[in-house]
């Protein structure tokens, strides 16, 4: 029971800081669309470097920033190494998903979840429809939450090396995917048709993953 209430008491706090997370990054799109005298959500063609100066390197530091506060909520919220990269899975995915739900109460957008989207400018631009985040972050916040919860129940996790190769090629093969027409983009082209097979490929690979490793973990001593 204590280690229920742990639990649940951690996932309350993890998903309130990656709600106000979202909101605060959701704000700041808003704000810096309206800045440079844009409609939220016009981003493509992507304006020139020139253009907008030293606002791309805002922006990817402001995305590294991101980055720092999701891994740091994660080694204070967790226990051990498995359990913080867990939590911070949660924040991450929970940020992406509530992002765009703040984004659509302040600004109507996106209208749909067909919807292309500049994702991510680290190392390139990453360009696809806004239901791909969506689900990545969906998997993330799900497979986080059993993955913490596993450990805060000490039932420990065990990643074999097929574990990881699967993982990290599957999220390979997921960032390939938004990154493949990085070179028209970058050069104000427009986006392609988005490569779902490649992104499917990839889900699929890291899930099979997750899911061997939580099927595997050892029940807790005296638990059954």
């Amino acid at each position: 029971m204590t280690d229920d209430r742990s639990f649940r008491g951690t996932a309350a706090t993890v998903l309130a800081l990656a709600v106000a997370m979202a909101y605060l990054e959701s704000a700041v799109v808003v704000y810096l669309q309206l800045a440079l005298d844009s409609q939220v959500g016009a981003i493509f063609p992507l304006r020139p470097v020139a253009e907008v100066g030293d606002l791309v390197l805002i922006e990817v530091g402001r995305e590294a920033a991101t980055l720092v506060m999701i891994a740091t909520a994660g080694i204070l919220a967790g226990r051990t190494g498995l359990e913080r990269l867990a939590w911070a899975a949660v924040v991450f995915g929970a940020w992406d998903i509530g992002y765009y739900a703040w984004l659509y109460v302040f600004a109507g957008w996106p209208p749909s979840l067909a919807t292309t989207d500049l994702l991510f400018l680290i190392p390139v631009p990453w360009v696809g429809p806004v239901w791909s985040p969506v689900a990545v972050s969906v998997a993330l916040v799900g497979f986080g939450l059993a993955a913490a919860r596993a450990e805060r129940h000490g039932r420990h996790l065990v990643l074999r090396p097929w574990h990881w190769i699967a993982g990290v090629g599957g999220g390979l093969l997921v960032i390939l995917s938004y990154t493949l027409d990085a070179g028209s983009v970058i050069d104000a082209g427009m986006p392609g048709t988005y490569s779902w097979p490649v992104f499917a490929a990839g889900m699929v690979l890291a899930s099979a993953a997750a899911v061997d490793v939580l099927r595997r973990a050892p029940a807790r001593p005296g638990s059954g």
